[in-house]
C-alpha cells in the first residue's frame, strides 16, 4: 500500500494524490471534476458534520433545507454576486429527454423551461427571497438558519476535496436587525471555524479579512482563516462574509422597527466545505500515508488480534473484545479487525495507511500476561503496555497525539513565516523558502494586481491581530502603508 505514495519530496501533487487513493477517500467520477467519496472519506466527513453541528446549535443556529434548483432571474438581482457568479454556473434549461430517430437520446424541445434554473452554486438569493417573505417586523429577527447541503460550480481546473465541481458543505444565513448584531455574528461564526480548526482538525490558522479583490462576490467583507499547508502553500479553510443589505435591498427585503419604521435587514453568510478534508491531508499525512486528528478520525483505535489456532483464535478474539468494550465505554471508538485472509503484517500496514491514529495488537502470550502492544501511527513509536486501565490510557495518547500534531503543525508555520522589507527579499523568499511572508502593502488594488501578476502570490488576509501596528512602506509602489498583510501562493 504505502510503496504506492510518491514521496512528497518528489512531487507533491502527486503523493497528495496517491494518499488519498490509498486511504480509499475518494475515487474519480465519470463526469469530469467530480469525484466519488468513499466510505473512509464520508465518515471523516460525518465527524466533520457533527462536531461543527454541535457548535452552530450551540451559538443558536437551526438547521434547515432549500431547493438545490435557483431560477436564472435571482441571480441577476444582485449586481456584483451575478458577476462573481456567472461562470460558474449550471443551468437547466428542459425538464425531460426524448428518444430521436436520428440523433437519439435529446432534450425534448416540447419541455423547455418558461425560465433558465441555475444549479445551486452557493444559496443567497433563494434563500433571501423567501426571508422577504417570512421578515415583516423586528419581532421575526433574528433568523439563524444554516443548511448542509451539495452546491455546483463549473470549476475547469480540479483536484479532489480541493476544487472539485461538486463539493458538499454547510452554509450559514441570518438576518438582522442591526448592522453591528450582523457584524458580531460574522465574527461569531469565524471564532467557531477557528476553534474547530485548530482543536478538531488540529490546523493552526490565521484570522483576517480579505481585500476587496478577493472578497465574496456581493459582500461587504470577507473574514478568513488561512491555514499553511506541508509545501509551503495557503489553504482558505473558511469564509464568513458580511453582507450589509445587499441582498436584503436586491429581494426588498425590509422590516418595521421598533419605532414603526421601515428598514433593510442586515445579512450575513458563511461556511465551510469538504475541501478541509484536504486541508487534513496536506498539514498532517507523511509519505508512509494519512494521519488523522483522533478527534476526528473515524476508527481511533484499531485492534488487531493474532491467533494461529482456532484455539487461540477465541483466546485472543474474547479478550480483544472485552478490551473494545472497555474502550467504548470511555467512549472511544474502536474497530477490531477479525478478517479471515488477512495477514496481521497487511492490516498494520492498512491501518498506518488509512491514519488510524492508535494500533493495538494482541495475541495468545499478550492474553496470557495481561498486556497489549501499542502503536502509534503519528510518531511511530511501539511499546507493550497492561491491560489494566488500558482505556485511561489511550485516552491519553489520543490527547497526546491530537496536541503533537497541532503543535508539529504550528511550528512548521512560524518556521515558514517571514517577513520582508524589499521586494526582491519578498520574491526570493516565495521562491526558495514559501509559506506565509508579511509585508507592507499600501491598500491600492492596483498593487495587489501587480503583485500577483508577477508572483503569483495573493494577499491571505489582512490580519485581524496586528495590523496597523506598525506603519511602514510598501516597497512595491513606494507608498505608505498601514501594515504588513499576509501573503502566499495558495491552492
Amino acid at each position: 500500500m504505502a510503496e504506492a505514495i510518491t514521496p512528497r519530496s518528489t512531487d507533491y501533487s502527486q503523493w497528495y494524490l496517491d494518499v488519498i487513493k490509498s486511504a480509499k477517500l475518494a475515487d474519480y467520477s465519470p463526469v469530469r471534476g467530480c469525484m466519488i467519496i468513499r466510505p473512509n472519506g464520508y465518515a471523516l466527513w460525518e465527524n466533520m458534520k457533527e462536531a461543527l453541528d454541535v457548535m452552530f446549535k450551540e451559538t443558536g443556529h437551526e438547521n434547515a433545507y432549500f431547493p438545490i434548483f435557483i431560477p436564472q432571474s435571482f441571480l441577476a438581482r444582485e449586481a456584483d454576486h451575478v458577476e462573481g457568479f456567472a461562470k460558474e454556473c449550471a443551468v437547466v434549461t428542459h425538464s425531460r429527454l426524448k428518444l430521436d430517430d436520428e440523433k437519439g437520446l435529446i432534450a425534448d424541445p416540447d419541455s423547455k423551461l418558461e425560465e433558465n434554473l441555475v444549479v445551486r452554486p452557493t444559496s443567497e438569493t433563494i434563500i433571501w427571497d423567501t426571508y422577504s417573505r417570512w421578515i415583516q417586523s423586528w419581532r421575526d429577527l433574528p433568523i439563524l438558519i444554516n443548511q448542509w447541503a451539495n452546491v455546483v460550480r463549473w470549476e475547469m481546473r480540479t483536484r479532489l476535496f480541493l476544487r472539485t465541481m461538486e463539493f458538499l458543505w454547510q452554509e450559514g444565513h441570518t438576518a438582522h436587525a442591526t448592522e453591528q448584531e450582523a457584524i458580531d455574528e460574522t465574527l461569531t461564526i469565524l471564532d467557531v471555524y477557528t476553534k474547530f480548526a485548530e482543536e478538531y482538525m488540529a490546523v493552526p490558522v490565521l484570522k483576517g479579512v480579505k481585500t476587496a479583490s478577493e472578497r465574496f462576490a456581493g459582500a461587504v467583507e470577507t473574514y478568513c482563516i488561512e491555514a499553511l499547508m506541508q509545501d509551503g502553500k495557503a489553504l482558505q479553510a473558511g469564509t464568513s462574509h458580511f453582507l450589509g443589505q445587499n441582498f436584503a435591498k436586491a429581494f426588498n427585503c425590509q422590516f418595521q422597527n421598533a419605532n414603526n419604521e421601515l428598514e433593510y435587514v442586515w445579512a450575513t453568510s458563511w461556511g465551510v466545505s469538504t475541501r478541509l478534508i484536504g486541508a487534513l491531508i496536506m498539514v498532517h499525512s507523511d509519505d508512509a500515508g494519512l494521519i488523522l486528528p483522533p478527534r476526528l478520525a473515524p476508527t481511533q483505535v484499531g485492534l488487531v488480534p493474532i491467533y494461529r489456532t482456532d484455539e487461540e483464535k477465541e483466546t485472543v478474539l474474547s479478550a480483544a473484545k472485552e478490551i473494545q468494550q472497555e474502550l467504548r465505554a470511555a467512549g472511544i471508538r474502536i474497530h477490531i479487525d477479525a478478517r479471515d485472509g488477512f495477514r496481521p503484517g497487511w492490516k498494520f500496514a492498512e491501518y498506518e495507511v488509512q491514519g488510524v491514529p492508535v494500533r493495538l495488537a494482541l495475541g495468545p502470550r499478550d492474553v496470557q500476561n495481561g498486556t497489549v502492544e501499542i502503536a502509534r501511527r503519528d510518531s511511530g513509536e511501539k511499546s507493550s503496555a497492561p491491560r489494566e486501565g488500558l482505556a485511561a490510557r489511550m485516552t491519553d495518547i489520543l490527547e497526546q497525539v491530537q496536541q503533537g500534531l497541532f503543535d508539529k503543525a504550528l511550528a512548521h508555520r512560524e518556521a515558514n513565516t517571514t517577513s520582508v522589507d524589499t521586494y526582491d527579499d519578498f520574491k526570493a523568499v516565495l521562491d526558495d523558502k514559501g509559506g506565509f511572508v508579511l509585508m507592507h502593502w499600501d491598500g491600492t488594488t492596483e498593487t495587489e494586481a501587480k503583485i500577483k501578476e508577477e508572483t503569483k502570490a495573493t494577499i491571505r488576509c489582512i490580519p485581524l491581530e496586528g495590523y496597523g501596528d506598525e506603519t511602514g512602506t510598501d516597497p512595491v509602489s513606494g507608498e505608505p502603508s498601514k501594515g504588513r498583510v499576509v501573503f502566499a501562493r495558495a491552492y
